[in-house]
């Protein structure tokens, strides 16, 4: 959890650096004030749609709130570098306190970055969702297990060695199938 304490804080840092109050940022990305308190206080843990627009209405990229480092080069991800610190945990909604998916960052270190790729565990057993949309695209590829993705009226059922790609401006939802928890490669592109 330490680093949803890490985006709460960059995200205020950031606002105060801009001279904008919270109120202003809310008007501007349509997320609440009460909502943006609550991360920048690190009482919540955000769904990527309101940090997406967060982000926009502070003119960053997503990646600023997930990373420091500034290497221009590639960058490579080692599966035993995947630890508790570069996890970000999302849920689906931003009442829900639960986590749904923990997000492992394959790019933190990577400047100046248009995708965001992340590792995805998806926890089994959530039956109550909230769709959410927001600007950009998304590619999935799932490794293990079985997932569902609610795209606008639609459900995809997807298992082991299936994908999607969709546009993420449509409302949707990510979650496991079957009961049992998955792992999915999950690319995340914003415009900027």
């Amino acid at each position: 959890m330490e680093s949803n304490k890490i985006i709460g804080g960059k995200i205020k840092s950031i606002r105060e650096s801009r001279n904008l109050t919270i109120d202003e940022v809310s008007e501007r990305s349509g997320v609440s004030k009460v909502q943006i308190e609550r991360i920048e206080d690190d009482v919540e843990i955000p769904s990527l749609a309101p940090l997406i627009k967060i982000a926009r209405v502070l003119g960053v990229r997503l990646g600023t709130f997930l990373d420091d480092q500034t290497e221009l080069g590639p960058v490579v991800s080692r599966a035993k570098d995947l630890t508790d610190i570069n996890t970000i945990r999302f849920t689906n909604d931003s009442t829900v306190s639960h986590k749904h998916m923990e997000y492992h960052s394959l790019s933190q270190d990577k400047a100046g970055r248009h995708m965001e790729p992340f590792l995805i565990d998806v926890a089994s057993g959530q039956t109550d969702f909230t769709l959410s949309s927001h600007e950009g695209e998304e590619f999935i590829y799932v490794l293990e297990g079985a997932i569902e993705v609610v795209y606008g009226k639609e459900k995809y059922a997807l298992e082991a060695g299936d994908s999607i790609y969709y546009d993420s401006i449509v409302a949707h939802h990510v979650h496991a199938r079957n009961g049992n928890p998955a792992r999915i490669i999950g690319v995340v592109y914003t415009p900027f």
